[in-house]
């Protein structure tokens, strides 16, 4: 008999950090599955809060190990862009670990507020606003510096943006200017559309902010849409922009720091691998390089990591309500819940999570397809990252079987509008928050229930 156990052993290195087997059924960081599914059902999103401190940390050892082997003279700075998950309790996670912010909108100044008012940071901490900004955004840029926290730098997206916080920030301020990258050579555009481009920013320096602004700049930012990966495309964007950050660096003393934005991939498939202390090594390499051979002192290094802070650390455990075969080959088995609504970035980007069973291992497995519960006909997944199919126990009459989405935590709810209206109006599933207590026990909390019809019947104005 060909079990899924066999498949999966045969396949994979398992156990893994993330992942282990037993007679019970499958563990997410050493959480029982079915253990959540027989107290909370399904569908069920859960947060696993740990991972998020796990990750943080190893980053910033990384490449902490990096600037001491090199040693290379500037600091670096973790910071966690909101926007990936705006949750409180991740927020509240990823706060215990010394780290700073980067925000995207002007609601995200509200978070701000809300966590000083909580006493998780202080005004101390650094706040990076990115973004397009409207009125509305730099304005409560511009009352967060003039309250007091004075590390709140407004990275300028265009040159005009300038003009708005010369007018309404009470004393000097620092700012920080976003280099418009190009984008990979694939996409459909040329150079991104957010940022200043490269021609214009010693030119607008010297004529708008040197000697003629309360403004300082600190900080030159830069976003490689790919992401941190050793190609050609990346280190060639890095290197353009250290080159000119060595040469505003030159006529603008005060500028001391750099960011390099986000990147750090996560794992979509129990087959991946990326080296991270390597990358870490090889961007302060060259960073260091590029500043010595322009004679210029070396910078201090801001990440805006976001996926990878927080997506490991998500799960989404679905029930199959019934198994359909459309044709001599199809095989779908239908979930409780939707691709679209709950992982729109399965439809929308064609991203790959890692998807396992949840129980039933030593069961047969067989191919199938995997379909939604909204009448879409987008609304399916039929591929895995690492094979062009999708393999599940089988199960009969009077079994039931659970599987499992994991490391979904960044930008899905966001994304398919949490709590609002859904497709065909499917409800946001249950979420459970995970922890562990001083002696190591697990702590379940329940964040939210399964979306009712009367919050979706106010939304809609019946």
């Amino acid at each position: 008999m060909r079990r899924y156990i066999d498949l999966i052993e045969q396949t994979f290195d398992l156990p893994t950090e993330d992942f282990k087997v037993d007679q019970h059924g499958l563990y997410f960081h050493d959480v029982p599955l079915m253990d959540l599914v027989q107290q909370f059902g399904t569908p069920l999103k859960l947060t696993y809060l740990p991972k998020i401190s796990e990750n943080i940390q190893r980053a910033k050892q990384m490449f902490g190990n990096a600037i001491k082997k090199l040693d290379y003279k500037g600091e670096y700075q973790y910071s966690y862009c909101t926007k990936s998950s705006h949750f409180e309790f991740v927020l509240s996670e990823a706060l215990k670990n010394d780290i700073q912010l980067e925000t995207s909108s002007s609601y995200d100044i509200a978070i701000i507020r809300k966590l000083y008012e909580q006493s998780k940071i202080d005004k101390n901490i650094l706040i990076i606003c990115n973004g397009f900004k409207r009125e509305l955004y730099r304005r409560y840029i511009s009352e967060l510096i003039n309250d007091g926290f004075r590390n709140c730098i407004p990275v300028l997206d265009n040159m005009g943006e300038l003009d708005y916080y010369e007018e309404n920030v009470k004393d000097e301020y620092k700012i920080g200017i976003r280099v418009a990258s190009d984008e990979e050579p694939r996409f459909e555009l040329y150079t991104s559309r957010l940022g200043v481009r490269y021609s214009d920013i010693v030119d607008f320096y010297k004529e708008k902010i040197k000697d003629r602004s309360k403004a300082k700049l600190k900080m030159l930012h830069i976003f490689v849409n790919q992401g941190i990966s050793d190609s050609a495309y990346y280190w060639s964007e890095l290197s353009r922009f250290v080159y000119k950050y060595c040469e505003l660096k030159k006529i603008c003393p005060e500028l001391d720091t750099i960011d390099i934005g986000g990147g750090f991939p996560i794992k979509n498939s129990l087959w991946f691998t990326y080296d991270y202390a390597y990358m870490a090594e090889q961007i302060i390499r060259s960073i260091k390089e590029i500043c010595d051979e322009n004679d210029v002192p070396t910078p201090n290094i801001f990440t805006e990591f976001g996926i990878y802070t927080v997506g490991e650390s998500g799960a989404v455990i679905y029930s199959v309500l019934d198994q359909k075969l459309q044709n001599d080959k199809e095989l779908w088995y239908m979930i409780d819940g939707s691709f679209i609504t709950q992982l729109p970035d399965i439809w929308g980007l064609n991203r790959k999570y890692i998807m396992l069973a949840v129980n039933n291992w030593n069961n047969e497995y067989q191919k199938t397809n995997l379909g939604g519960l909204t009448c879409d006909s987008m609304d399916y997944y039929n591929s895995e990252a690492h094979t062009n199919e999708v393999f599940l126990p089988k199960f009969k009459a009077g079994e039931q079987q659970y599987i499992g989405f994991f490391h979904t935590g960044a930008y899905q709810e966001a994304i398919g509008g949490y709590g609002g209206i859904q497709h065909c109006l499917i409800p946001a599933p249950k979420h459970v928050v995970i922890d562990r207590k001083a002696n190591g026990e697990l702590d379940y909390r329940l964040f939210a229930e399964e979306q009712n019809s009367e919050t979706m019947m106010k939304l809609l104005g019946y």
